[in-house]
């Protein structure tokens, strides 16, 4: 069966498919790390964690907040209200549970993208690692539409895949993929070109918030700088109604700040022996180059964009 080429689109009724790559051209979209998955970047590789304990707890917590808002609200949490609290309480258990047992595990290593080898260390489960051309690197955007009584609601995220360069590979263990439930479409175009552009393009293509692992300063103190520097883009009244009020209460910047400073300072580390030595810089000399045909798709893509024309 022959795979979908970057730039393809699949529309059914309550879903809708876009095809990232390959080839891996570029999407007409800025490139935007909207879940803060960039672990590390220099001008040799770049780590991208799927591990995205701080967009948990983001869900969790407004859920957590409205459910205790709603209870309290109308009569407390016993009596009468008391089917309604066992039916939060099913509700959140099971992602809070989840939360709980993912701070208690160590964090998963990143997948390292090598732009001058031109290659991806994708680690495996069981401490293995495949080592994958970038060219062969495989995404798709996912939306998927639901109709209810509030109206229309979209969910999608971004799905990278590998496939296993050991051409001895069992069935099971041929292909592996991770998501990011960033929104399909336009958002996870531009997570994607995150990675896209540092590979394609350079290193300073691609802005990052990797700072945030390194902050000298306590939790409250870094929750008021980052008002102030809300403050400074977008004006007090918003900075204090959304970074301030909202970020406080709904959810829980300092809190999210805290978990991150526990399982992501500093961000897990590749160790094996031979990865070290494989996420060195190389001369320039021996640097990898394009293949022609991504060269060329590249160039025919940049064309079309300058001309206005986008994917249907």
């Amino acid at each position: 069966m022959t795979k979908p080429e970057a730039g393809g689109t699949r529309k059914e009724v309550f879903s809708r498919d876009d095809y990232l790559a390959p080839p891996h051209i570029p999407t007409g979209q800025p490139p935007k790390d909207v879940l803060n998955v960039i672990w590390r970047k220099n001008e040799v590789f770049l780590d991208i964690g799927d591990y995205s304990i701080g967009s948990a707890m983001m869900v969790i917590w407004p859920v957590l907040i409205l459910a205790i808002l709603i209870l309290w609200s109308t009569g407390g949490f016993g009596g009468r209200n008391l089917g309604l609290t066992a039916l939060f309480s099913l509700m959140l258990a099971i992602p809070i549970l989840t939360l709980l047992y993912s701070l208690i595990q160590p964090a998963p290593p990143p997948t390292r993208f090598h732009r001058q080898r031109r290659e991806v260390c994708m680690p495996q489960k069981d401490g293995s690692y495949w080592i994958v051309p970038w060219e062969q690197v495989e995404a798709q955007a996912v939306a998927v539409h639901s109709i209810g009584q509030h109206g229309k609601t979209t969910q999608g995220m971004l799905v990278i895949g590998f496939t296993n360069p050991d051409p001895g590979a069992k069935e099971e263990n041929k292909h592996y993929s991770i998501g990011f439930s960033c929104g399909g479409g336009t958002t996870a175009m531009r997570l994607w070109e995150c990675m896209r552009s540092y590979m394609e393009i350079s290193p300073e293509a691609v802005a990052d918030n990797t700072e945030r692992f390194h902050r000298p300063k306590g939790i409250w103190a870094t929750y008021i700088d980052d008002v102030i520097e809300a403050a400074r883009r977008k004006g007090w009244f918003k900075a204090l109604l959304w970074e301030g009020a909202c970020g406080l209460i709904l959810f829980n910047t300092p809190l999210i700040d805290l978990v991150e400073r526990i399982k992501l300072s500093p961000p897990p580390e590749l160790t094996d022996p031979a990865i070290v030595e494989w996420s060195k810089p190389l001369p320039p000399e021996q640097w990898a180059k394009r293949s022609p045909e991504l060269e060329q798709a590249i160039a025919k893509r940049e064309a079309d964009l300058a001309h206005g024309l986008e994917t249907a």
